[in-house]
């Protein structure tokens, strides 16, 4: 089987089961978006709507999150992990965007980029849910399943995200990024199916008998 037809399998598959992709993060604005993608590594998105509705309480906005301490938002924070640099990282670029771009959150990459505590998957994230810009911003789930559907080797992050972007057509991304790890969580996890059990897996490998190992990022 061809990968254009492996990829034509993960679409027909990924839409019928998920004709709706809301964004798993709550937030009402760019910057509750981009402070909740933030809180978001190495932590679970249930974990982080848990915790953002207090600290949105306290501060909503850029102006006001850079008038907190760090250990008042360490305090709240800290149950999503890395908390010493999360806070650090919320501080320090709510007062850059706050000073340096009038309240609100660049809408490109190289600027979200320079925010403290932002790499290229937040970045990724803010641009295609906040701002609707096509981006395919690649996490553990969507690596790993891309292996496990023979859309990439896996040999880094990179290299994944810039194989899928060769194989779907640019207007799926940002529906795509969020179906793929709707159905990592649901149908393909770490620890299950590995690339045998799930329908998707099935369709791409249907003579696949042993597991398939994933690299990791």
């Amino acid at each position: 089987m061809k990968k254009t037809e492996r990829a034509e399998n993960v679409m027909r598959i990924l839409n019928k089961q998920y004709p709706e992709t809301p964004i798993p993060l709550n937030h009402t604005d760019t910057f509750t978006l981009l402070i909740a993608v933030l809180l978001s590594a190495q932590c679970t998105d249930d974990r982080v709507n848990q915790i953002t509705p207090s600290l949105f309480s306290m501060a909503s906005d850029p102006e006001t999150m850079a008038k907190l301490t760090e250990k008042q938002i360490y305090d709240v924070v800290k149950p999503c992990g890395l908390g010493p640099q999360k806070s650090k990282a919320i501080k320090e670029l709510s007062a850059i965007i706050a000073d340096d771009y009038g309240g609100l959150v660049p809408g490109n990459f190289i600027e979200l980029e320079r925010l403290p505590g932002v790499g290229h998957k937040t970045a990724s994230v803010v641009m295609s849910q906040g701002f609707g810009i096509p981006a395919f911003a690649v996490d553990t789930h969507i690596h790993r399943l891309s292996q496990r559907w023979g859309l990439t080797n896996g040999h880094s992050v990179t290299k994944t995200e810039r194989d899928l972007k060769k194989i779907f057509p640019e207007r799926s991304w940002n529906k795509l990024h969020l179906q793929i790890i709707f159905w990592g969580r649901q149908y393909c996890k770490a620890r299950e199916c590995f690339g045998l059990q799930c329908e998707i897996c099935r369709a791409c490998y249907p003579n696949r008998k042993k597991p398939l190992i994933h690299k990791r990022p």
